[in-house]
């Protein structure tokens, strides 16, 4: 891909955290939220700031899914059942 950006073809570990933390959501219930403890791993924290940050969650530290949320994590959960199977 000449000429396109370096930064477009990898994810940073910031953006991983994100999709590790968006996979853990269950999409069969709106009503099923997470909550991200104090002691859990720092990066963890950092992806549960960031995708509240972002407006994908209704909590720092987890909550619920917004319409949004549920969107990019339908997206990531799909790329992840895609990507399992290919392998399996």
């Amino acid at each position: 891909m000449a000429g396109s950006d370096k930064s477009a073809t990898h994810f940073s570990e910031e953006i991983i955290q994100e999709l590790e933390l968006l996979n853990l959501f269950s999409l069969s219930s709106t009503l099923e939220g997470l909550k991200i403890h104090h002691e859990a791993d720092p990066a963890r924290i950092a992806a549960g700031a960031s995708l509240f940050a972002k407006g994908l969650t209704t909590l720092p530290d987890g909550g619920y899914l917004t319409p949004l949320g549920v969107e990019a994590a339908e997206h990531a959960q799909s790329a992840m059942r895609i990507l399992r199977t290919s392998i399996d």
